[in-house]
């Protein structure tokens, strides 16, 4: 006898098996007698399925007013400005921020992130170490 990882119990793999094989005829043969006691929801799955798809033709054939008609997409060009990059330096330390140095290249379009240095305590005017 095999002992089980889980449980620490002793496990007899031939009853594990025989319980196997009844679920599997089981399932055999719940599937064999489906179509007998429950296939008459088939036929009311499909005349649903066909009634939602005549009310989806009805609502595909009405037009949207003009004011909630989309608008094809604007192609990228139109609205982005690829400029030619300035050459790569030669060393590995001018490499780094090489783009950034160039003002037509930055990130920051409309200047620097000013991150705010504000504390949640003190707003509340409690003491610092109050929070841990």
């Amino acid at each position: 006898m095999a002992t089980s990882k889980t449980s620490g119990k002793p496990c007899n793999l031939v009853n594990h098996d025989q319980i196997w094989k009844v679920h599997i005829n089981m399932e055999l043969e719940s599937a064999k007698s489906w179509p007998q006691k429950w296939g008459f929801l088939t036929e009311s799955y499909n005349q649903a399925m066909q009634e939602s798809s005549k009310v989806t033709d009805r609502i595909l054939k009405l037009e949207l007013p003009e004011h909630l008609k989309t608008r094809p997409p604007t192609p990228p060009e139109e609205y982005l400005e690829v400029r030619p990059s300035p050459p790569v330096p030669q060393t590995t330390q001018a490499f780094i921020g090489w783009r950034s140095a160039v003002p037509g290249l930055q990130l920051e379009r409309y200047g620097r992130v000013q991150c705010g240095k504000k504390s949640f305590l003190k707003e509340l005017g409690w003491a610092l170490n109050s929070c841990s």
